[in-house]
């Protein structure tokens, strides 16, 4: 069974950084893609970033593009998210997660992972 837990979250103001991260149980962390996601109140949850197993591709959705980076550390079983310029719509509670199966390019859609953390709330105060 995997496990995948997130930290780094907290309440900044617009223009801030956070660094989130993701620990992951295991050994076969660095077999699998892998995502950010989010969701914010009232709203469902979205895509952010995905990155490969390698951490050689990755992918942003547009709201981010820029301002985001995806990252991963396969020797400490660990993914970040870099967050920089951080604005108020920004505001949400951020999952990583685990891309279903070995697929050689990461995936959008939440319907492609299995593998989920518990969430860590990012808030953006303007």
């Amino acid at each position: 069974q995997v496990q995948l837990v997130e930290s780094g979250g907290g309440l900044v103001q617009a223009g801030a950084s956070l660094r989130l991260s993701c620990a992951a149980s295991g050994r076969t962390f660095s077999y699998y893609n892998m995502g950010w996601f989010r969701q914010a109140p009232g709203k469902e949850r979205e895509f952010v970033a995905s990155v490969t197993w390698s951490g050689g591709m990755t992918y942003y959705a547009d709201s981010v593009k820029g301002r985001f980076t995806i990252s991963r550390d396969n020797a400490k079983n660990t993914m970040y998210l870099q967050m920089n310029s951080l604005k108020p719509e920004d505001t949400a509670v951020y999952y990583c997660a685990r891309q279903r199966g070995i697929q050689p390019d990461p995936r959008r859609s939440e319907y492609e992972y299995d593998y989920w953390g518990q969430g860590t709330q990012v808030t953006v105060s303007s």
